[in-house]
């Protein structure tokens, strides 16, 4: 009797356990944080250059926790879903505006011949291909261009997009991506959309990309009304660097990056063209042009050791004329698969002249990467001790 009924459960526990290995549901999660020594930040009046000892969330990667799921439908394809939120280690806040799942929140299909089609907010093309043969992809946004002028470190992701991510062939990808302004009867307002392709092939790899984004024409109440920023795409216009273009018609970059590794050294370099389109509604009357050219090299003494150097030159053309040179060193140290540490540092020289937040022509200051602090000078120095952990 007992073996019958053993025969008679077996069927149905060998069914529910393909079922659960079909689907699948994961939680994840990065924390990062550390102490920052900046040399030359705004002290609370916004004027005298001080040093700054803080707490510094977020340095080596974004802290987050996740969610992220797929169900087999059968034939190849499958339905998938992520939720990704993102935190200040050290409050404890909700990052990206405030936003419950504000690094990512998708749901799609995906099919081994056909490729995968996501709907919600998400991360530009631009950062899913290019991003990865940046320095920014091993040591985060301390090595990011100036004020992430160009999205170097994903500053803005896109939100109520429509992204489609090819399968990979012989090296080979591509992807592409809409987002909707929702703007009844002006189709353009507020839109965004990315497309590019990347080749990977042994010790080699190459990625282009473009991405364009319309501001929408919401105004301020102020005498003369200008536009503030109400796009599918998040804003950029966070920093000294570039905050004097915040009222801008349009976000237009063209970006393009490569590595070759050569035994235990990684060496890149990439290129970006962005552009900060002006109409009526802006306060500059030119195109504001920043070109951004980055160098890097990064040697593996061991397994757990991986040290790297970086160089990034950036140039701003049009309405003012300003230049920066930035270099930074990093080395990550891991104790585990999932724990290391990490020290990193970088220098900022500003020339030149940009636009302050009121639309007015000043001197250009230092800011390094994405990491914030405004300088109130032309020149700033960063030192960034740290633990991430990952899970």
């Amino acid at each position: 009797m007992k073996r019958l009924i053993a025969l008679a459960v077996s069927p149905a526990l060998l069914c529910c356990a393909n079922a659960y290995a079909q689907n699948s549901v994961t939680l994840y999660g990065i924390v990062d944080s550390g102490i920052a020594y900046v040399h030359n930040a705004q002290d609370s009046s916004g004027a005298n250059q001080s040093s700054l000892v803080k707490f510094s969330s977020n340095n080596l990667s974004g802290s987050r926790w996740g969610m992220k799921g797929t169900e087999n439908i059968g034939s190849g394809l499958s339905a998938i879903f992520q939720l990704e939120n993102g935190f200040n280690v050290g409050t404890g806040a909700l990052g990206q505006g405030q936003r419950e799942f504000g690094r990512k929140a998708m749901v799609g299909l995906a099919d081994q011949t056909w490729g995968t089609l996501m709907l919600g907010r998400q991360y530009d093309v631009v950062v899913d291909l290019v991003q990865p043969y940046t320095e920014d992809g091993y040591f985060g946004g301390i090595f990011a261009s100036p004020g992430d002028l160009d999205n170097y470190d994903n500053s803005l992701r896109v939100s109520n997009s429509i992204k489609y991510v090819s399968p990979t062939f012989a090296g080979f990808q591509f992807e592409g991506m809409y987002g909707l302004g929702g703007v009844a009867g002006e189709a353009g307002n507020g839109r965004t959309y990315s497309f590019g392709a990347s080749y990977a092939q042994g010790p080699f790899a190459v990625a282009a990309a473009f991405f364009y984004a319309n501001g929408g024409n919401t105004t301020t109440s102020a005498t003369p009304s200008v536009r503030t920023w109400s796009s599918s795409s998040d804003t950029l216009f966070n920093t000294v660097i570039n905050q004097g273009f915040g009222s801008a018609d349009s976000i237009q970059i063209a970006r393009v990056g490569a590595q070759y590794n050569i035994g235990a050294a990684t060496l890149g370099a990439a290129y970006s063209n962005t552009q900060y389109g002006s109409d009526s509604l802006s306060a500059f009357h030119r195109t504001a042009k920043f070109n951004n050219g980055s160098a890097y090299a990064n040697y593996r003494f061991s397994p757990a050791l991986l040290v790297g150097l970086g160089y990034n030159y950036t140039s701003l053309t049009g309405p003012v004329s300003a230049h920066y040179n930035q270099l930074n060193l990093g080395a990550t140290y891991s104790i585990s698969k999932r724990t290391d540490f990490y020290a990193m540092g970088g220098y900022q020289k500003a020339s030149g002249t940009t636009l302050n937040s009121k639309g007015a022509m000043v001197s250009a200051d230092a800011s390094i990467g994405s990491f914030g602090v405004n300088s109130g000078t032309n020149s700033q120095e960063v030192v960034v001790i740290g633990m991430r952990h990952k899970f």
